[in-house]
């Protein structure tokens, strides 16, 4: 099996860092669909060191995973409240809905998936990896894998390089359906992105 076009590992270290739009924090970007202002999708890493409103995502949809850190706790101004508790806890919200993140005992790093509704619909799931797994893609869809902890590589034939923690595989189908073998140990991010 050949590398499809577009699929590839993006080390933990070749992420962008960047401020986020309303200049209150950082995130680590780590691969978006489309260009700076009209992406399909996005996945990043934010990184919140204080107590801090979001930026607003007007036609987003954002799923926010805790990844490191004591908890966040996510204080929407319509008067909900979520809090992600360690390990992995995570909230799936609209990008409209204005918010502040709280610390509950200092800084965290958050994963950020985030993809425009009305182009495309996303799914994420947190997974134990212990030996093999297999990802089907079906056609035009892409998964991406970010490794949360451990190590993994994909079946020799794939042509992608071996990962590490905090790296991210990106696999995309193109026209025909995509088949990969992940193999290793440790915990990963598994996200599912099909055009509505």
């Amino acid at each position: 099996m050949s590398v499809v076009p577009g699929s590839r590992v993006i080390p933990a270290n070749e992420y962008r860092r960047e401020r986020w739009r309303n200049q209150l924090g950082w995130t680590r970007e780590i691969c978006r669909s489309g260009d700076a202002d009209d992406w399909d999708w996005r996945l990043s890493i934010a990184e919140i060191e204080r107590d801090a409103a979001f930026s607003t995502f007007p036609g987003i949809d954002r799923e926010l995973v805790l990844l490191a850190g004591n908890g966040l706790r996510l204080r929407f101004d319509d008067g909900g409240t979520v809090e992600l508790q360690p390990p992995h806890d995570s909230h799936r919200f609209a990008g409209e809905r204005a918010v502040t993140g709280e610390l509950v005992d200092g800084l965290t790093h958050d994963f950020n998936l985030m993809w425009r509704r009305d182009r495309v619909q996303a799914d994420l799931w947190h997974r134990p990896l212990v030996g093999p797994m297999v990802i089907f893609a079906e056609p035009r869809s892409t998964w991406a894998v970010h490794l949360v902890a451990g190590q993994a590589r994909f079946a020799d034939d794939s042509g992608l390089p071996a990962m590490a923690t905090g790296d991210t595989a990106i696999l995309a189908a193109g026209e025909d359906r995509l088949r990969h073998v992940l193999e290793g140990g440790g915990e990963a991010l598994l996200i599912r992105i099909a055009p509505r």
